[in-house]
């Protein structure tokens, strides 16, 4: 029994998990330090004491990690990482899906196989990551289902679980959804404190785009007189926060007859899954939905061991 995991070494994830990892667009060496992270929280005080005391060190077994509801997969390759992080060479991997991917109740995602202990041990772990990000693009799926033919997008946030935006941002991306900025310097926004730090928006906007040419700057707007202000001023990339759908449409028209097709509009705020689609019809954009990161429930999965294929000590 390998009392404890540690040291981690990053040349444990195998070459295919590496590719999978940077194919999505992930970096490898920062998801191997959220699988660290979530492999000490478990392993802090000690080994798993139960594993230890019922699992022969030298046994192997294998599993299948099952749905047990519909949903939309994502970062399959991240439970294959969790695996290989513990256990490196010795945990096997195959995939039965992909990223991006539906999946009904009993459907079979990955099959394993490795040596007991560590199956034991990182089940939980593989299985939170796992299902938090397929429950984040299982609820992307279903709002991008919503608003399927109008043309509209649905976008995330900044508002993610501390130390997994990317992997919550890629979670959206595979359940049909597109990713806002992903840190404060890769976009500008100007917020409604801002304006006020400014002394006003246009002030505000002019600041910015005399600071960071070059950097796209989006512009929070809560009125119809706001949005006209913004795009005086030169805004191109309007957010419409929190306006009723007749707020919406006019400025969807404000905004098409000031500068045609060059100017990009984004409702957020109040939005629902039942009111959806109406927004989208009012010829937005985007609809901005932080729920898609905070407040996504986890799709239920679970690892089921076989007794056939168990190999004692």
């Amino acid at each position: 029994m390998n009392p404890s995991p540690r040291p981690w070494s990053a040349g444990r994830l195998r070459p295919r998990t590496l590719a999978a990892l940077q194919a999505a667009g992930l970096d490898p060496g920062a998801v191997e330090r959220v699988v660290q992270l979530a492999l000490d929280e478990d392993l802090a005080l000690g080994p798993d004491l139960t594993t230890q005391a019922t699992v022969a060190p030298d046994a192997s077994a294998q599993g299948r990690v099952v749905a047990r509801a519909d949903g939309t997969l994502a970062a399959i390759p991240v439970a294959a990482a969790v695996l290989e992080v513990l256990a490196g060479d010795a945990v096997t991997v195959t995939a039965h899906a992909q990223d991006g991917d539906r999946v009904a109740r009993g459907d079979v995602v990955l099959d394993v196989a490795g040596p007991a202990w560590a199956l034991l041990t990182a089940e939980r772990t593989m299985l939170n990551l796992l299902g938090h990000l397929c429950g984040v693009a299982t609820l992307t799926r279903a709002w991008v289902d919503a608003v399927a033919g109008t043309g509209a997008a649905i976008r995330d946030t900044r508002k993610t679980t501390p130390g997994l935006r990317a992997l919550e941002k890629y979670a959206v991306r595979c359940g049909g959804g597109v990713n806002h900025r992903m840190a404060l310097g890769d976009q500008a926004l100007v917020k409604d404190n801002h304006v006020v730090a400014a002394g006003g928006l246009t002030a505000a906007f002019h600041a910015v785009r005399r600071a960071h040419p070059d950097v796209l700057v989006q512009v929070e707007c809560d009125t119809v007189a706001q949005v006209g202000e913004a795009l005086a001023a030169g805004a191109r990339l309007l957010l419409l926060d929190n306006m009723p759908l007749e707020q919406l449409r006019t400025s969807v028209a404000l905004a098409r007859a000031t500068a045609g097709t060059g100017v990009r509009l984004e409702a957020s705020g109040g939005l629902s899954l039942q009111v959806a689609r109406a927004v989208a019809e009012t010829g937005v954009g985007y609809l901005a939905v932080g729920a898609l990161t905070h407040s996504a429930p986890a799709l239920d999965l679970g690892l089921d061991l076989s007794a056939n294929g168990w190999t004692p000590g």
